[in-house]
């Protein structure tokens, strides 16, 4: 499924979730990653964003499913170009 992951840290602990969300998916914009997770991936990720994740601090993903609720309209360069020549 299509994961779309957008954070709010104290400024000094951003970097942190970067680090993390990174490990799954691709930085596309500040505080925004997105990417294919499997179920097994997504559950991995949820049990570690809950260890990191303070008072104070949030983190949002969206869930799409299914390939056709997914429009994605890019102006400018693609960051998930970079992701797919690794």
């Amino acid at each position: 499924m299509y994961i779309i992951a957008v954070y709010d840290m104290e400024a000094q602990r951003t970097q942190k979730m970067l680090k993390l969300l990174r490990q799954y998916l691709t930085h596309v914009q500040n505080s925004v990653c997105e990417g294919e997770l499997t179920k097994g991936e997504l559950q991995t990720l949820k049990d570690e964003i809950e260890t990191v994740v303070k008072p104070h601090e949030s983190v949002i993903l969206y869930e799409l499913r299914d390939d056709n609720w997914l429009n994605r309209s890019i102006y400018g360069d693609d960051p998930m170009d970079d992701h797919q020549l690794i």
